[in-house]
């Protein structure tokens, strides 16, 4: 894949240090570590806020974890197409069925280190369940789902375990549900 903020010489050093500081100033913990697998879609849940981001990649600056995250398609469009771009960010068009799940697991299939995070509610809206492609991703190119989490009530924030799919989504979904109960969103009424 490209570089990235998260593999730019120099930059990375200070936007770690920053992260550091910015998740001690605002209470921030970490729990848990990056997974020692080289490729593997990581879920971010909830997603209910615009605060997700700054915390989620302060929290990959710190854990070392070089992400790349999808978007919608509007946030690349203009001046800051590139900045988001280098952050990490990957524009999904969203109006759209553009074969999505199988470009991601041709991307796992292409590279040798690849961490996607990906938020199964597709939103930052309540929705009634969540989307299957994140499952989907990770059990068509044969990589593990590590289960991240920004839980705004405790300030606390990470990668907990990973989970290799059956191929039973119905029974795997709710092995995977049940890590994120009692963690609450920014907006917990958005989180199903």
């Amino acid at each position: 894949m490209r570089r990235t903020v998260f593999d730019t010489p120099v930059v990375h050093h200070f936007f770690n240090f920053v992260s550091w500081i910015g998740l001690k100033l605002t209470g921030w913990k970490i729990e848990g570590s990056a997974p020692h697998h080289s490729k593997y879609v990581l879920i971010a849940a909830p997603h209910t806020s615009n605060w997700d981001f700054p915390v989620t990649l302060a929290i990959a600056f710190r854990l070392n974890v070089k992400l790349f995250w999808m978007g919608k398609a509007s946030l690349f469009k203009g001046p800051m197409g590139p900045i988001m771009k280098w952050l990490g960010g990957i524009p999904v068009d969203r109006s759209q069925n553009t074969g999505l799940v199988q470009q991601v697991v041709d991307e796992f299939n292409r590279c040798k280190e690849l961490v996607v995070t990906i938020p199964p509610e597709g939103t930052r809206s309540k929705v009634k369940k969540w989307k299957s492609g994140f499952y989907h991703v990770a059990h068509g190119a044969g990589v593990p789902i590590s289960l991240g989490f920004l839980d705004f009530k405790r300030k606390v924030g990470g990668i907990s375990k990973t989970f290799i799919p059956t191929g039973n989504y119905e029974e795997d979904l709710k092995n995977i549900q049940a890590f994120y109960k009692g963690i609450t969103g920014k907006r917990p009424s958005q989180f199903v």
